[in-house]
């Protein structure tokens, strides 16, 4: 222990506080113009999902609900991602949506997200032919790019967390998806702080996926699980 307090005195020390006004004057700057830098992302974020976010009462209708995983726990939806799949029910049972893709991770035989969520679906009142999975769902740039290019999805709600619904907005607006928000409310809990605090971090990816537009990790050929499902809801 006090070698790890010689090790912060030093590395205290050896950082310079500028002696002059002028220097001070610099460094004040710097370090605004760092926060500044550091906050864009987020207030990108904020800006294109403004107008956006709805509850599950006043959220237009559209033909697809998009679900993003949120991780299994002994193949079963961790408690975020159930609650997200409560709300999906919901908008379901409500006519909101016609078709709920649920999008996430089958990276391993023994970790498949979307046929969980599927089975907590049916379990819950919606049909099986109005599920539509998609297995490589690895982030939520990810998902809202193939639900554009694989599942031809243009106009959607997604369901998620309200502490991710604004990435998961502006990302699917900067694929191709116009899309209404729902977010989840959850109590302020340590996941909720957990999840809010990767939010900030996440934002700066979101901003370079969104300006770059990279391929996800996995593409494949379109798939018509979308266009048959509203098929059969029609």
């Amino acid at each position: 222990m006090a070698r790890v307090r010689d090790r912060l005195r030093t590395a205290v020390a050896r950082v310079r506080i500028p002696r002059t006004r002028r220097g001070r004057r610099r460094a004040v700057q710097a370090v605004m113009l760092g926060t500044a830098l550091a906050l864009t992302p987020a207030t990108w974020m904020h800006t294109v999902a403004d107008g956006r976010l709805r509850t599950t009462a006043d959220v237009p209708a559209q033909d697809v609900a998009v679900v993003f995983g949120a991780g299994l726990w002994k193949g079963r939806p961790t408690p975020y991602l159930a609650h997200r799949l409560d709300t999906a029910a919901e908008l379901y049972r409500n006519g909101k949506v016609k078709v709920v893709l649920v999008t996430g991770d089958n990276s391993r035989v023994e970790y498949d997200e979307p046929d969980a969520m599927r089975t907590y679906l049916t379990a819950r009142g919606v049909p099986d032919g109005r599920i539509v999975s998609d297995y490589a769902g690895f982030d939520t740039w990810d998902s809202c790019v193939r639900a554009k290019k694989i599942f031809g999805v243009d106009r959607a709600v997604l369901v998620t967390q309200g502490f991710h619904i604004r990435r998961a907005v502006a990302l699917c607006g900067a694929a191709g998806v116009e899309a209404y928000g729902v977010g989840v409310a959850e109590p302020l809990d340590a996941t909720w702080y957990y999840g809010g605090t990767r939010e900030m971090i996440a934002a700066g990816k979101a901003a370079l996926d969104a300006a770059l537009k990279p391929d996800p990790h996995f593409l494949g050929d379109r798939e018509p699980g979308v266009t048959e499902a509203l098929a059969s809801a029609h």
